[in-house]
């Protein structure tokens, strides 16, 4: 009866990853690491790429993040692993393109974005390492700011309102 019951919990565990894999194309590219996705079930899907965080557009290097990721998966399918949503309502997850490219470590090796502040992986951190140590992309100036500060920074900019 264990037997049973182990096999029942990977079957369903197997389906809740499936329920969580969108597959489809990508019909907007917002910036270096959003995405807007429709499915095969014609669903959108705007979606924030997990782990890294690109330049805002506003900052140096955000437009070519955002036109990087325009030409990398221009006309090609996409799998996205769902995993969850952001505070704004997003959906966070990692998007693989062809057979198992994962766009994540395209921008991290090209330089076109960082390690998120939390729960960084030792091959993120590993391949941002590298861009920095070869000048690539964003790392070509000396400290370009993180999108996290760059977003604090205008935030207290803002009028309070009174």
């Amino acid at each position: 009866m264990k037997t049973f019951g182990a096999i029942l919990m990977m079957v369903l565990m197997g389906w809740g990853v499936l329920a969580n894999t969108v597959k489809g194309k990508v019909v907007s590219v917002v910036d270096g690491n959003t995405l807007e996705i429709v499915s095969e079930d014609n669903e959108t899907y705007k979606v924030v790429l997990a782990g890294i965080d690109s330049p805002e557009l506003e900052q140096e290097f955000g437009e070519a993040a955002k036109e990087f990721l325009v030409k990398f998966i221009n006309d090609k399918a996409i799998q996205v692993h769902l995993q969850g949503k952001d505070r704004r309502g997003n959906y966070v997850g990692v998007v693989y393109i062809n057979k198992g490219t994962d766009l994540r470590k395209a921008l991290l090796s090209n330089g076109l974005a960082w390690v998120a502040e939390k729960e960084a992986s030792e091959e993120f951190i590993k391949l941002e390492q590298k861009a920095r140590e070869q000048g690539t992309g964003l790392w070509k100036d000396e400290s370009p700011t993180p999108p996290w500060v760059y977003r604090r920074q205008q935030t207290m900019m803002q009028p309070k309102a009174g």
